[in-house]
């Protein structure tokens, strides 16, 4: 009976699992029966152990067997001694679920962070530190005025429609008009929303390559197909761009081309207007995700948003989240006013209702009469941060860096190449979590640092595990030329 019949495709553990099924339908195997140990069927079905306990796991789950510890694995007995109904294998169902797919890497990282130790250097999440986070005095507020507040309609809380507009005037000389402004709860709501309203399964859309697009599953889920374009010192390549969207039809391009992420670059002006009249001349729009906007360290005037140089083609998203913390959840949508209502109408379809206590709270930062003096004092320590945090690396010898000019990631090259499958634990390994290049394309040379969460204090720490880190992957090279 324990013999397995080995199918192309089809996982091992899958396989045992329908064995002992079929067993059970043809009565080889009756309720309360027990089955032979976890190392006894391993080594009967010439499998690893480990396997048999998936296949194990999976049946019980499913109801057909129960596991007792100490004693072993049995044949589930119904209320009257019948073998109970067989459950819906929800396991498979949600094994096609695009947002369960976790990288085991994140995982790793994850379960480092849950140890709360001093010891661990997180350059991996992607926010601010609490402690830099600009703090805002809040008027007394009712319960009742909250409900009774009136200025929110399906685009969103007016008062912070008109703050935004006339932030981005005041910094960019951009007027995004106030009565098309879609609030969103945070910039991923707004490209999700994009994805539902403006394209279908099979799409093609062009992004930058590496882009942490890349990573996020909302276009497996949407059907969607994703094609990397590459980038130079300026960002995304036109001629390569070009070539994509004739070779594959592509409906639309999303570029990051402020402090781009992971990379940090910096489309150039020249650049971003060459960009424009390419995507004009096939009648593509772009979406523009500008999030890191206000961390910005050089003049505004020398990277004016897509949006300014094309406001019909260019759908802008914007967000408060980089500076004002991920619980804000505010982000916004500038779009033409036809293509707002229909996204605002399919939201309120699929019920995404949008909270009125963070956009208050949100009104109430823009306009603190300290807010930029604030803003400036976030941005001076950030840069600090960086400063440092590169130097370090460059001093290591073997990482290739480009100081950043805004947001707070730095991306860092090895320089001896694509590092192995175990290499990446030495950073799990040192607490020293990093976000690896292939989250973001299948590169597997580089690491992206959120410098901002590295403080002074913990600057030579960063440093002696980088040094440890990279003597062990050089060490790794010495040893691959020797036994060639």
């Amino acid at each position: 009976m324990w013999q397995l019949n080995r199918r192309k495709g089809v996982p091992v553990y899958q396989e045992i699992t329908e064995l002992v099924l079929s067993a059970v339908k043809k009565g080889e195997l009756m309720p309360g029966d027990r089955l032979p140990a976890e190392r006894k069927l391993a080594s009967q079905l010439g499998v690893n152990r480990s396997t048999v306990v998936h296949a194990l796991e999976e049946l019980e789950d499913m109801g057909w067997i129960v596991r007792k510890q100490g004693s072993g694995s049995f044949i589930a007995e119904g209320k009257w001694g019948v073998t109970s109904a067989a459950r819906t294998d929800w396991k498979r169902y949600l094994e096609q679920n695009a947002f369960s797919k976790t990288e085991p890497f994140i995982e790793d990282m994850k379960q480092v962070l849950r140890q709360n130790d001093k010891q661990v250097i997180d350059g991996y999440t992607g926010e601010l530190p609490l402690e830099l986070i600009p703090s805002f005095d809040i008027p007394p507020l009712t319960w009742k005025q909250f409900l009774e507040e009136e200025q929110q309609d399906d685009f969103g809380y007016f008062p912070l429609r008109e703050s935004i507009s006339k932030m981005t005037e005041e910094e960019y000389g951009l007027l995004l008009e106030k009565e098309t402004l879609l609030i969103t709860s945070g910039a991923q709501q707004a490209l999700f929303m994009i994805l539902q309203v403006l394209l279908s399964a099979g799409d093609a859309v062009a992004i930058e390559d590496p882009s942490f697009l890349y990573a996020l599953p909302v276009f497996q889920a949407a059907g969607i197909r994703l094609y990397g374009v590459p980038m130079d010192n300026e960002g995304i390549e036109l001629s390569a761009l070009e070539q994509t969207i004739r070779q594959h039809r592509v409906k639309m391009v999303m570029v990051n081309p402020s402090f781009q992420n992971p990379t940090g670059k910096v489309m150039g002006r020249a650049r971003r207007e060459q960009l424009v009249q390419l995507c004009q001349s096939y009648q593509i729009p772009i979406i523009e995700d500008d999030v890191f906007g206000q961390l910005r360290q050089i003049a505004s005037e020398k990277i004016p948003p897509l949006k300014k140089l094309d406001p019909d083609n260019v759908l802008y998203i914007g967000s408060l989240s980089k500076i004002l913390g991920s619980t804000t959840k505010i982000g916004w949508l500038s779009a033409p006013l036809s293509v707002n209502r229909q996204i605002a109408e399919a939201r309120k379809i699929m019920d995404f209702s949008l909270s009125i206590f963070p956009q208050v709270l949100a009104t109430i930062a823009l306009n603190d009469t300290s807010f930029y003096q604030k803003l400036a004092e976030l941005k001076k320590e950030v840069s600090a941060r960086g400063e440092a945090v590169c130097s370090i690396l460059e001093e290591l010898g073997e990482w290739h860096v480009e100081r950043p000019q805004g947001g707070f990631y730095v991306w860092a090259t090895f320089s001896k190449g694509s590092l192995k499958q175990q290499e990446w634990q030495y950073f799990i390994k040192e607490a020293l979590l990093i976000a690896p290049s292939f989250l973001f394309s299948e590169k597997k040379d580089s690491i992206r640092i959120n410098f901002s969460r590295i403080s002074k204090e913990q600057q030579p720490m960063f440093q002696e595990k980088m040094k440890k880190i990279t003597q062990l992957l050089l060490k790794n090279r010495e040893h691959d030329t020797t036994n060639r």
